[in-house]
């Protein structure tokens, strides 16, 4: 599959690839929400096709979360929803390795944010660390989804 770049819902979107019906499967561009913290890899299919098996709606709406196995080889029994790709095997892998970086990324600027995990009720802002929460969501996560948008970006 060749790469494209389209707008969709006032938003950039890259095409990752298609699956097993042809249905296309998208990234949504980064975006700064809330005023605190990256929306990214929100993958959409923005379609209502049918599986020719069920007759099941199968748009969608998920995240790259666990892109590795879930969009893009074999891992551990995991069959991916991809079965056309516009990434090669060695972009594969580095949007793999990229994707996990910002999942990391957001999870740790949130909790220097907030000094803690958010997992307990008891307000004790042990790690609360601003100057990591500029750091991770000014240079180091625009520095990761860059890249992941000029691996799908078509060259012109």
């Amino acid at each position: 599959m060749k790469k494209c770049k389209k707008h969709a819902f006032g938003k950039d979107i890259y095409l990752l690839g298609a699956d097993e019906y042809g249905t296309n499967y998208w990234l949504e561009a980064p975006k700064w929400d809330c005023g605190w913290y990256w929306g990214f890899g929100y993958v959409e299919t923005y379609t209502n096709n049918k599986s020719p098996e069920t007759s099941e709606d199968i748009s969608s709406h998920s995240h790259a979360k666990d892109f590795l196995s879930k969009y893009f080889m074999v891992w551990n029994n995991s069959k991916p929803i991809l079965t056309k790709q516009v990434f090669n095997e060695k972009e594969g892998w580095e949007l793999s390795e990229l994707f996990e970086q910002f999942y990391f990324l957001k999870q740790a600027a949130e909790m220097f944010k907030d000094g803690k995990a958010n997992c307990a009720t008891a307000d004790v802002p042990l790690w609360r660390k601003p100057e990591l929460v500029t750091e991770i969501n000014e240079k180091l996560i625009p520095q990761i989804t860059s890249r992941i948008l000029k691996i799908l970006s078509p060259t012109v």
